[in-house]
């Protein structure tokens, strides 16, 4: 192999001290950049016919994309002290809108309303509005349960070989966050189900866990799945099944169930065929004209497949698989059980999302309805996404070779002060070796002192040698 090629070029600049934070940086923000411009491509026409301004939904997405760049900025300064303290309040918050969003939604129901309000408050299917401000409480849960379980799994060590101790106390929570969001949203749930993964994954939990948390998880699926028929999610009493209906859709081929319940799905596939190799061009996509259902959000891989084609969406793919590297690197190189147990939750969670979005956009999974992260349109998802890779971005600098390249040739005052201050060095650095003496001792002469076993040679005795009196 060539040491000047490019695998060697390439080994070289992965060595740096700096490597894992500027590929998160670099990956996550093409990603963002190409899900503006998608999201623009695909809302232009039908804002522009139903509002006369083509920019609507850019400009809000955009004014999320800012929100979101601020929650970076703020999350790349925290500590890991800073996130386990945190972990608690935000498992509470999460825990407690999510209870609030479903308590009006049962209320909704009750009266034969779409919405419920209370005052201030408005509940739909996944949203809440408090005071006219917009929070999706399931895209909070799963930032809450990245710290939580993290913290706590971090905290218990060594002990996890016990069922008692992931029996408490995160099994208990991990089942009201499903129940919580699982019975208005699955495809949410199995986010969480993907961090509950990650964290036990990399907590090192044994094999027959997960052997039996897989049998009690597709048994709770089947369950939620279930509860549609009793009015769960957007469900009605009396009423199809439809989440059943999408696994059964999702069986079937689109050519036979175009016109009864996979029109999406069918619609999703013309899209992929129309954009071939290389795409249609950017903006000139046929299927958004209100042809394809949820183009912006849910079914925006679809509308990047027909204006950019397979090349499209090779891009996205491998920067998607550029995160989950650099993701699992920042856990193998810390110092820290929480930082090592976060950053993997983290990288489960968006890159399974995405896998999930994915494949049941191209017709490998059923559809859940899941946004794909930095892509589709949404503003609470963007946010708390942009707030996890900032809480990554602090990881990557607190790295053992990067906090020490970073203290060793720190940057201007006003950079650490408008960006990010330094990082904690590791606890196991070395201290420089103490200056030599000016008249050191020669290394021979000291083994031959300190030797045990040999023993210092005393002078002749004068009166043994004359042979005594």
């Amino acid at each position: 192999m060539d040491p000047t090629g490019p695998l060697a070029a390439l080994r070289g600049l992965l060595a740096r001290p700096l490597a894992s934070y500027y590929l998160l940086i670099s990956s996550a923000g093409l990603l963002l950049v190409i899900g503006l411009t998608m999201v623009f491509s695909a809302t232009s026409v039908r804002e522009y016919a139903t509002g006369g301004n083509a920019f609507a939904a850019l400009t809000k997405q955009a004014m999320f994309a800012v929100i979101g760049i601020g929650a970076f900025w703020f999350c790349q300064r925290l500590p890991a002290r800073t996130y386990r303290a945190l972990s608690r309040p935000a498992l509470l918050v999460a825990v407690g809108l999510l209870l609030l969003l479903n308590l009006l939604l049962v209320v909704a129901r009750l009266l034969n309303q779409e919405t419920a309000r209370f005052g201030p408050l408005e509940a739909r299917l996944l949203w809440l509005f408090i005071g006219g401000i917009q929070v999706q409480p399931s895209e909070l849960a799963k930032f809450a349960l990245v710290l939580w379980g993290a913290h706590v799994l971090a905290r218990k060590g060594a002990a996890l070989g016990w069922w008692r101790e992931l029996a408490t106390p995160l099994f208990p929570v991990v089942v009201l966050l499903f129940v919580l969001v699982g019975y208005n949203d699955v495809g949410t749930m199995l986010c969480l189900l993907a961090v509950v993964v990650g964290l036990l994954w990399s907590a090192g939990v044994r094999m027959r866990v997960f052997a039996t948390l897989s049998v009690v998880g597709l048994a709770g699926v089947g369950l939620l799945i279930a509860a549609a028929s009793l009015g769960a999610g957007s469900g009605e009493r009396g009423q199809e099944n439809y989440r059943l209906a999408r696994l059964t859709l999702f069986i079937r081929p689109p050519d036979e169930c175009f016109e009864s319940g996979c029109y999406q799905m069918g619609q999703a596939r013309n899209a992929i065929d129309n954009g071939g190799w290389f795409g249609v061009g950017l903006g000139k996509s046929v299927l958004k004209w209100d042809w394809l259902p949820e183009a912006q959000n849910d079914f925006i891989f679809a509308i990047v497949a027909e204006e950019l084609g397979v090349v499209g969406c090779a891009v996205i793919l491998a920067l998607f698989a550029v995160l989950a590297y650099t993701g699992l690197r920042i856990a193998r190189r810390v110092d820290d059980s929480f930082r090592r147990l976060a950053a993997s939750a983290v990288t489960a969670w968006l890159v399974g999302q995405a896998v999930i979005n994915i494949g049941g956009v191209v017709g490998l999974l059923p559809v859940t309805g899941v946004p794909l992260p930095f892509i589709s349109d949404g503003g609470s998802a963007l946010v708390v996404t942009l707030a996890a890779i900032g809480m990554l971005a602090s990881f990557a600098r607190a790295e053992p070779d990067a906090a020490r390249a970073l203290h060793a040739r720190p940057p201007a005052r006003w950079v650490r002060l408008l960006w990010a201050p330094l990082p904690p060095l590791p606890a196991g650095r070395r201290r420089p070796a103490p200056k030599a003496a000016r008249n050191p001792v020669p290394k021979a002469r000291t083994r031959r002192q300190e030797s045990p076993g040999r023993t210092a040679r005393r002078p002749a005795d004068p009166d043994r040698r004359r042979g005594g009196d």
